[in-house]
């Protein structure tokens, strides 16, 4: 797919551009918990409440706007999640520049039903322009990642620029309550008629300075990540290289190898899955050397042995075999209930602390807090992350995603500042370590081949059961009187079930592997004539 290269002054541009709209347009949805009170400050959804003389100046009171306000961002969250494949299709069927266009398309109309929605009586405006914003944002996102590759030497330092705006993105709306709050009030209406030059921006790059063509495929991109060797079978690191291959020309060191994240793996997808293997270890990778380089059988040796004896266990298997396993099924339902957890927190993260401590002022200042750690989080965590991913078994991350999650669940429950500022930063650097860690299992669970289905699918199937996250905000208002306790414990405790079931699965599995390896090998040994 790497075509002969634009001029390096056309690329450099074609990053600063993707860099420039991923900030304002790749994902401010998730910044929900900043816009909410701007909203809640203009009325939006102020005629489903009946004041009376009491609470006429204290519309979040009103149960009827704040469920709808929250079903903004329960539904902006399930559209991001649910076109994970969708996408994917049209990037693979039509290519990074027809992908971006559809994206400012989607964008613009979203911010021209937000801007108008006081207008648009006859339908719900707001809710219409939110999604559209949550479905653009995958769009213009996934048609820039193939930049990766403009500058050879360093694509890992464009991926986590790239990371690093989208993870910024959700700053938009801080940014604009502190303006807001601080400076003007500018009105929603207002705010979003500047933010139409955002899809102007994206659709006029898009036809004038960015690729028509991948520099390189998000599958690439995704074996690469993993196993540090590049499309020719040779390693990103040249100290790695054998002798004969040090004077090859064609060989660019990059400054540093790129990890799979959250944000590189959202929507990555690929063509179904190659012939079954009855099983995977060194010895089965070792009869497919004729068709590796030595390099890349050495990565896979490696990854084998770091991954704990897993890496490998489903490849083969056709994409109906692995969607029907239970890898895929526990990663699901554990996938789900994470998901439930993060979104229900960002949408009534002022709700929850302002019933704990009985205090508003409170609220505001954790949700403040809350506002600005969030993009933040998502910076800090992206070196730790390779670090653990790269360094520790695919079982002991499983424990320590649960044992976090457990910690953050149990912090939301307690009344106790100190423990809801570190339930917080937790969470912050939760949510990019968890969605990493689940595309970096199933990258070496499943296989390069059928990646992107099959974390295309599981982060579809949790955007589809993300409605749940609706009913909870309901029973919450409605049955606990605005208590979050019960639906947070119900969460922690299916936290506990669902990783530990997810965890002994692993574990069982990984004995077995390892077991029959060794029996595989001892065979092999006893054919060859080597004593054991």
């Amino acid at each position: 797919m790497n075509k002969e290269l634009p001029s390096a002054r056309r690329r450099a541009v074609q990053i600063l551009c993707s860099i420039a709209w991923c900030l304002m347009a790749a994902g401010p949805v998730f910044g929900f918990a900043a816009l909410k009170p701007i909203l809640i400050n203009e009325g939006i959804y102020s005629e489903h409440c009946h004041f009376n003389d009491k609470d006429l100046e204290s519309p979040e009171t009103c149960v009827e706007q704040d469920l709808s306000l929250n079903f903004l961002f329960t539904v902006a969250c399930m559209v991001t999640n649910i076109s994970a494949l969708p996408v994917g299709s049209i990037l693979d069927s039509y290519g990074p520049q027809v992908t971006g266009i559809i994206g400012a398309v989607v964008i613009f109309i979203g911010s021209l039903f937000l801007k108008l929605g006081h207008l648009l009586t006859f339908m719900d405006a707001y809710l219409a322009g939110y999604t559209f914003l949550a479905l653009g944002g995958p769009f213009v996102f996934i048609s820039c990642f193939q930049l990766a590759n403009s500058f050879p030497k360093n694509s890992g330092l464009i991926l986590a620029l790239l990371t690093g705006a989208f993870d910024s993105s959700s700053a938009l709306f801080l940014v604009y309550r502190l303006v807001y709050t601080n400076v003007i009030e500018v009105p929603l209406s207002t705010f979003f008629t500047y933010f139409l030059a955002v899809p102007i921006f994206i659709f006029v790059c898009q036809v004038f300075v960015m690729p028509h063509d991948s520099y390189k495929t998000v599958g690439t991109l995704a074996k690469i990540a993993e196993t540090a060797i590049d499309e020719t079978g040779k390693p990103l690191n040249s100290d790695l290289l054998l002798p004969e291959d040090r004077n090859d020309e064609s060989f660019i060191e990059p400054i540093y190898q790129p990890t799979i994240t959250e944000t590189t793996t959202l929507l990555m997808r690929s063509a179904s899955s190659h012939r079954r293997e009855s099983t995977i270890s060194r010895a089965s990778f070792a009869s497919r050397a004729s068709i590796k380089s030595v390099y890349e059988q050495e990565a896979e040796d490696k990854l084998f042995n770091s991954s704990g004896g897993v890496f490998g266990v489903m490849h083969g298997y056709t994409i109906t075999e692995q969607l029907k396993s239970w890898w895929f099924i526990l990663m699901a339902l554990f996938t789900t209930i994470q998901m439930l957890r993060i979104n229900y927190f960002v949408a009534t993260i002022r709700s929850q602390e302002e019933y704990l401590y009985q205090s508003k002022e409170t609220a505001i200042i954790v949700n403040h807090f809350f506002d600005a750690a969030l993009p933040i989080g998502g910076l800090l965590s992206i070196p730790f992350i390779g670090l653990i991913l790269d360094n520790l078994t695919t079982l002991t991350t499983l424990i320590i995603l649960m044992v976090v999650s457990v910690t953050i669940g149990i912090m939301g429950i307690l009344s106790w500042l100190p423990g809801t500022y570190f339930g917080i930063i937790l969470m912050v650097l939760y949510r990019p370590f968890y969605y990493t860690a689940v595309s970096d299992f199933c990258a070496k669970v499943f296989g390069f081949e059928t990646f992107g289905t099959v974390y295309g699918s599981i982060i579809c199937f949790s955007g589809i059961c993300n409605i749940l996250q609706q009913v909870m905000d309901k029973v919450t208002h409605e049955t606990f009187h605005m208590n979050p306790i019960p639906i947070n414990s119900l969460l922690t405790a299916l936290t506990i079930i669902l990783g530990g079931i997810l965890i002994q699965f692993v574990r069982v599995q990984e004995r077995d592997l390892k077991r029959r390896n060794l029996e595989l090998e001892a065979q092999e040994a006893s054919i060859r004539g080597i004593p054991n």
